[in-house]
């Protein structure tokens, strides 16, 4: 059997131990032996609980506690046992004092959760909280003489769940929706200004090249400016100052964190919850995305009241991030919202550009239509048929071009916000109707039905007629470009929401992909079928916005090879608007009229289209009388003119519209040369040429490309892909003529008939290269042949001509570049050269002989010489002319033609009194 123990304070661990040691009866409480069973059971009670408790006796309210509390009132332990807890406490009584009163007073327990106390515990004024219960003591007869006391610390969680809340106000004030970087500061110092407790005062400062810039601050009661006069505006970062080093600026400026102290010398600021001076602060580098060049600085002060331990700085460093990622966002903010503002300046600026052209465009336009109109119409002086017909293509494409001006023209009204809508009361399904009926002889001419569904409606509706009409007309051209085998449906209906105009078709459908991007101005559907790729990109865009100024909504739906479906909505509130005073804008039917003219032109079916050669007006026939020639354009005034311009020398031509036409025209009758047009729907010019130089048996078939696509790029990827030349819209017709002349007669010599002598056979190019430049200093031996001849074979005088040594001369005009490349891929293509490095060698002759052409000044001889020469590693291509050398003005030059050639071969220029030689070299591959 275990005796029970007597001593009091066995249990109570190391603060039993000393209370044991302490000589009781010198304190109030007397001896231990003279203790009442109550103080001692409530002794024993407090000793062997391992939660903080303190137990208050007597009317000097002396102290006797455990273990836990000890650790509580850290260097006030073991001083405080027996000691009168007023004075232990001293700091704090003015708060513990009626609650400590109030439970000896009433006999009632208390209980307060999180109590700020202020302790001197740790060598400062210390910030702490405390749960604590009071409940009263009570002696042997029943009477309260004392209070027991049961605590908690919950400082760390009072003062973590704070900061958290200052890190969440500073992610709400730095969400993003201030318009610049200064704002967003402001909005992230008053965050923190709300928070003094645990930043006492904060400034940030932002680099600006070798400059820091004070954005914000605060610190102190409102109004003060206490702050903001101790701390520097600017910090020249070359040469800081003592001002800018005391507060630790530029080391953080540089990404070293500093601690400032010694503060109240410099600043003198009450802070913490009893206003004690600040004595300490932080200049924290603000993190960038270059982790040796910091955002800036963020300058901190540090609570007098709370020790600047390792979980104090943690929550300095997440202020520092969370700053940074504002102010960050903010600068990306800010700077895109620059590269918007640009680019809606340079969106004004080319809206306005449009609209003042298109404005410039309508005079001379008046002063074509009008005359060509009066001359249609004159009865006085008809017009011959010949003359009529080149007058009414005259004036219909004139027409066209004033029906794009004005859609450029409301278009980019619509855009700068200038447009209006010129609200009318009309008749909407007989004004729909009216449009549709424009359209008919056009759908049934392109072998569709067109169905029209407008029955009246409840009530009138006012909407800008001018611009329905080019809504109603837009959408029915679209349906009908797409649109092949079917019908095309118009419907207005209404329900007592909205008034709503259907255009549906059986068309080729649009795909997913491309429905999010329908009503985007000049979007395409890429590899669409259609009837014509003529077009500006903006219809349905124009369709979408003037939807928009009447007040509407546009929809579609669609399935791939199902069909289409535009629905116009207008719902009753636009639709039963105010109507404008004043008479109804002229012109009303124009613009369907002018759109079916168009789509007029899509519809004619050159299959078979044959333009016989006119007679011969001279008493000898050409000898290229009855050459065949195959036109393919998908713009039907453009075939007629080229038909009546071709046959006009003595050509028969056929017209097809797109390139498949064409393959199949060629298959059937092969023509003597193919005069095609780049951009054709289907199969266009390019992929044309690509698949007749792809195909052995057209191959060599001479192939002419027209293309309003101007600029160098077009030109030498029509040349690269095999074309033989490549001519730019607008051209003039001699030129043409001459071009497709010397087209077929170089293609006949390829081949002669009567085995006669080879005459000159130049074509054309349409490279426009700029001069060669000197590359080596040094002189070469000028090219020798016979200048009488087209070309001559002889051994090389180096050995590099092992394999071929050929030379040929051409005349000095610009078409000689076609007729040489031809000769040289001949003579590469016979060797086996690499089909690239062919290619290459071809581009930079090309622009050797160019420059030949174009800058050989006085030439002793009218002509140009190309040498060839191949060896088992080797080829070189030597041009010469035979003039003298002038630089070029600087406003000529535009240098190009050099870097050209340098970019396929190794080249050099050597320039001498009787002319200019470039050669190009090319290593090749051994196999």
């Amino acid at each position: 059997m275990t005796r029970p123990r007597t001593d009091l304070f066995d249990d109570g661990g190391a603060t039993g131990r000393l209370m044991a040691e302490l000589d009781w009866a010198r304190t109030p409480l007397g001896a231990v032996s003279d203790w009442p069973q109550s103080l001692r059971s409530a002794v024993r009670m407090v000793l062997s609980s391992r939660y903080p408790m303190l137990l208050l006796w007597g009317d000097r309210l002396s102290q006797l506690y455990n273990d836990a509390y000890s650790a509580l009132i850290g260097d006030k332990h073991p001083g405080a046992l027996g000691d009168d807890v007023r004075i232990t406490l001293a700091e704090g009584w003015d708060v513990l004092a009626p609650l400590i009163e109030r439970a000896m007073a009433t006999g009632v327990a208390s209980w307060v959760p999180a109590l700020q106390l202020l302790l001197d515990r740790a060598g400062y004024r210390e910030e702490a909280y405390f749960s604590v219960s009071h409940a009263p003591a009570r002696d042997d007869d029943g009477r309260t003489v004392g209070v027991l006391t049961v605590c908690s610390e919950v400082t760390e969680q009072v003062v973590g769940e704070r900061r958290l809340r200052l890190l969440r106000d500073l992610s709400l004030r730095g969400d993003g929706r201030t318009v610049d970087v200064d704002a967003t500061c402001t909005r992230l110092v008053d965050a923190i200004g709300g928070h003094p407790l645990d930043v006492p005062f904060a400034a940030i400062y932002l680099r600006d090249g070798a400059t820091l810039r004070r954005i914000a601050c605060t610190g102190g009661d409102p109004g003060q400016t206490t702050v903001a006069g101790a701390l520097p505006t600017l910090v020249d970062l070359a040469d800081p100052g003592p001002t800018a080093h005391a507060w630790a600026l530029p080391g953080a400026a540089s990404g070293r964190p500093g601690d400032v102290t010694g503060l109240a010398e410099r600043l003198s600021l009450p802070s913490g919850p009893w206003g004690d001076p600040a004595r300490a602060a932080l200049a924290l580098p603000l993190p960038s995305a270059t982790e040796d060049q910091p955002l800036g600085v963020l300058l901190v002060g540090v609570s007098p009241n709370r020790a600047l331990d390792e979980a104090y700085r943690s929550f300095h460093q997440l202020l520092t991030q969370q700053v940074s990622t504002a102010v960050r966002n903010a600068q990306e903010y800010e700077r895109e919202r620059r590269r918007a503002e640009t680019l809606a300046e340079l969106d004004r600026v080319k809206t306005t550009f449009f609209t003042n052209v298109s404005h410039e465009f309508r005079t001379p336009l008046t002063l074509m239509l009008g005359p060509l109109a009066d001359a249609l119409a004159d009865t006085t002086a008809p017009l011959a048929p010949t003359q009529r017909e080149r007058v009414e293509t005259a004036w219909r494409n004139a027409t066209r071009l004033l029906t794009l001006v004005n859609s450029l023209l409301t278009f980019s009204s619509l855009e700068a916000g200038r447009a209006r809508s010129d609200a009318h009361e009309v008749d909407l399904p007989a004004l729909t109707t009216e449009l549709a009926s424009v359209f008919r002889a056009a759908v049934e001419r392109a072998g569709l039905t067109l169905d029209v569904d407008c029955p009246p409606l409840p009530r009138p509706v006012t909407v800008d007629p001018v611009n329905w009409e080019r809504i109603v007309t837009n959408l029915l051209s679209n349906a009908l470009k797409y649109t092949f085998i079917g019908r095309i449906r118009v419907a207005v209906d209404a329900d007592h929401d909205e008034v709503r105009l259907t255009v549906a078709d059986t068309g080729i459908g649009i795909g997913e992909a491309d429905l999010p991007k329908l009503f985007e101005r000049f979007h395409r559907v890429q590899g669409a079928r259609s009837r014509s790729h003529e077009g500006t990109g903006i219809g349905l865009a124009l369709v979408h916005e003037l939807t928009r100024l009447e007040g509407g909504e546009v929809r579609v739906a669609s399935r791939v090879g199902v069909g289409t479906t535009f629905t116009v909505a207008l719902p009753w509130s636009a639709a039963r608007r105010t109507a404008t005073a004043g008479p109804t804008a002229a012109g009303r039917g124009d613009a369907a009229r002018a759109a079916v003219q168009d789509a007029m032109g899509w519809l004619t079916d050159p299959a078979g289209e044959v333009a016989e050669p006119a007679p011969a007006p001279g008493p000898a026939a050409d000898e290229l009388a009855g050459a065949r020639i195959l036109l393919a354009d998908d713009n039907s005034d453009m075939r007629a003119y080229l038909s009546r311009l071709l046959a006009g020398q003595g050509w028969r031509v056929r017209s097809v519209t797109d390139g498949r036409q064409a393959l199949d025209a060629i298959h059937r009758e092969p023509p003597d040369l193919v005069l095609t047009d780049v951009m054709m729907p289907g199969l266009d010019g390019f992929d044309l040429v690509r698949r007749l130089r792809a195909d052995p048996a057209t191959r060599s078939l001479p192939v002419l490309v027209l293309s309003a696509r101007a600029g160098e790029e077009a030109s030498v990827a029509g040349l690269s892909l095999g074309a033989d030349d490549y001519l730019v819209k607008p051209f003039a017709a001699a030129e043409l003529i001459a071009r497709v002349r010397t087209a077929i007669r170089r293609a006949r010599i390829e081949v002669p008939g009567d085995g006669g002598p080879a005459p000159e056979r130049p074509t054309a190019i349409e490279v426009q290269p700029g001069p060669a430049v000197p590359l080596v200093d040094r002189v070469a031996e000028p090219v020798t042949g016979d200048p009488a001849g087209t070309s001559t074979a002889g051994a090389s005088d180096d050995g590099l001509g092992e394999r071929l040594d050929e030379q040929w001369t051409y005349p000095s005009v610009p078409t000689s570049a076609a007729a040489m490349r031809k000769d040289v891929r001949v003579a590469l293509d016979d060797l086996n050269v690499d089909g690239e490095v062919a290619e290459d060698l071809l581009l930079a002759a090309s622009e050797a002989m160019n420059n030949a052409v174009e800058h050989a000044q006085r030439p002793s001889r009218p002509e140009v010489r190309v040498r060839l020469q191949v060896g088992d590693a080797l080829v070189r291509i030597s041009v010469r002319d035979f003039g003298t050398w002038r630089d070029r003005r600087p406003a000529m030059d535009r240098g190009r033609g050099a870097l050209l050639m340098n970019a396929y071969g190794d080249v050099r220029l050597v320039s001498t009194a009787e002319g200019t030689t470039v050669t190009i070299e090319r290593r090749l591959e051994r196999r």
